[in-house]
């Protein structure tokens, strides 16, 4: 009974809590709904207001837009306009140039008509006056021209050769004064030594006893001395001294060094002669090749090749007009370098080709050929610089190619204008003063001409009714160059033309 009260009651209960759940969520809902729909009307409000605002942006754009592009129309239209404007202005100009430029197109049609009319006028006038002038000269007009342009000529040339001798009075006067300088202070900076070629040496010996030795049994020691050498051995009355004589500088020391040898070994017979000849060979081309390797180095030059080192020691027993020209190459070397360093010129090469400038004489006699040609063959056949290989074949040449070539001539020719530097023959040299002194008297208007200074410089006395001053000039050119092309001379030759002008009277 209990139970079942209990049963029914709980399902009392569940039937109150359904009834009451299903009522409480109907509210619930109704809540929401209610809600839901307040917030959906304020977004469709909200929305409407959005798209209200969107309109009137939309709207106050398309505005703006259309007010832009109006204005841009206006502004564009002006334009045109302005344009148009232009271009109409600058039709009636180019319509108003037209019309000026024809109008002065007839203007010159008219002055060209009206100059073909006066030059015809003119060249009537002038056919008139040309024979009015021919018959009163007598002469043609062709004559009359002819005439004229000699006189043209004649005045013409007499000028030229004033103004030729003005300039290269001026000329000569500035180029001696730096050259005296350069030249000056390069001879100032070189002290060198003057050395002169011997073509005997003398052996002293210890007694006259000796000689006999030396000639031997029948002449046989003699004998073989000579023909290992190649050098004549005199034997005369001098006490206690033999005489070598050759003109090879080289067998003549090879004679020398080796009879003083065997002077002082007392041993003298063919075999040994034969042996020390030998050897005295071997210590003179160690001479030569020291004395070219001192060479090179003192000049400063270096990459020299061991046989341009060879040849420029053989230098060492060669002479030119009795000068030593080992010597005489080194000194050019200084000379060369030290005005190259004065004028700014390339001083490595002007010292180089100023010691190498004479390296063809070590070769004069194998070769054939001037010394300068064999010089630059030897040059580029050893690989020498090519300016180099230039100035010593140019030193001599009148026409030289760089100014390395001009200092290497100088300084070769200051070199041997050294006094006592160079010998000659007295018979060559008056043959040279003679030859001077003729070239000078063959030219027409010379009075007197004298050789001076050793040949390097002829003064000539013109006869002053057949020269005037403008044409000593032409004179001087001319006789150099007839010397030139005439004479075969050392160094060179200064040429001086002289006009005086004297007026005598006598008072009684």
């Amino acid at each position: 009974m209990d139970v079942l009260v209990i049963v029914l009651a709980v399902l009392a209960a569940l039937g109150l809590g359904t009834g009451g759940g299903y009522f409480l969520r109907n509210l619930l809902t109704q809540k929401g709904v209610a809600a839901a729909r307040q917030s959906a009307s304020g977004i469709v409000q909200e929305a409407e207001e959005q798209k209200k605002r969107l309109v009137l942006d939309a709207q106050e754009e398309a505005l703006r837009i259309r007010s832009s592009a109006e204005e841009e129309v206006r502004d564009r239209r002006n334009e045109v306009q302005r344009t148009e404007q232009r271009v109409s202005n600058r039709e009636e100009q180019s319509e108003q140039r037209a019309e000026n430029l024809e109008r002065r197109e007839r203007n010159v049609e008219n002055r060209e008509r009206e100059l073909e009319d006066l030059k015809g006028e003119l060249e009537e006038l002038k056919g008139q006056e040309e024979k009015r002038l021919e018959a009163v000269s007598g002469l043609t007009m062709s004559e009359a021209k002819d005439q004229l342009m000699v006189k043209a000529e004649s005045e013409i040339q007499h000028d030229l050769a004033r103004r030729l001798r003005e300039l290269e009075q001026r000329a000569k006067e500035e180029a001696d004064q730096q050259a005296r300088k350069v030249v000056t202070l390069a001879i100032h900076r070189l002290a060198s030594e003057v050395v002169s070629e011997n073509t005997t040496a003398v052996v002293p010996l210890p007694s006259d006893d000796m000689k006999g030795r030396i000639i031997g049994r029948e002449g046989r020691n003699i004998r073989a001395i000579e023909a290992a050498t190649g050098a004549d051995i005199v034997i005369d009355d001098t006490p206690e001294a033999v005489t070598i004589s050759c003109f090879d500088p080289v067998r003549r020391e090879v004679a020398k060094l080796a009879l003083a040898k065997l002077v002082q070994d007392g041993r003298i017979h063919p075999a040994r002669i034969e042996e020390v000849v030998k050897k005295t060979e071997q210590e003179v081309d160690e001479t030569i090749w020291k004395e070219g390797e001192q060479a090179v180095f003192e000049v400063g030059v270096q990459g020299m090749s061991p046989d341009i080192i060879k040849l420029l020691g053989r230098l060492k027993y060669r002479y030119s007009y009795g000068e030593n020209i080992l010597m005489h190459s080194l000194e050019v070397a200084h000379l060369a370098g030290m005005m190259a360093s004065e004028i700014g010129a390339n001083v490595k090469v002007a010292k180089s080709a100023g010691l190498l400038h004479d390296i063809g004489k070590a070769l004069t006699h194998e070769v054939e050929g001037p010394h300068a040609e064999i010089g630059a063959d030897i040059a580029r056949k050893y690989g020498i610089p090519e300016p180099v290989e230039m100035a010593i074949m140019e030193h001599h040449d009148e026409e030289k190619g760089s100014v390395e070539a001009f200092l290497v001539a100088a300084a070769d020719a200051i070199s041997s204008a050294r006094p006592g530097a160079r010998r000659d023959t007295l018979e060559h040299y008056v043959k040279r003063l003679e030859a001077l002194e003729e070239v000078a008297n063959s030219f027409s208007g010379v009075e007197k001409s004298y050789a001076i200074q050793a040949g390097r410089e002829v003064r000539i006395l013109v006869k002053p009714d057949s020269v005037d001053d403008a044409s000593t000039a032409l004179l001087a050119r001319d006789i150099v160059k007839k010397i030139e092309d005439n004479l075969v001379y050392p160094g060179q030759i200064k040429v001086v033309v002289i006009r005086e002008t004297r007026s005598v009277e006598v008072a009684r």
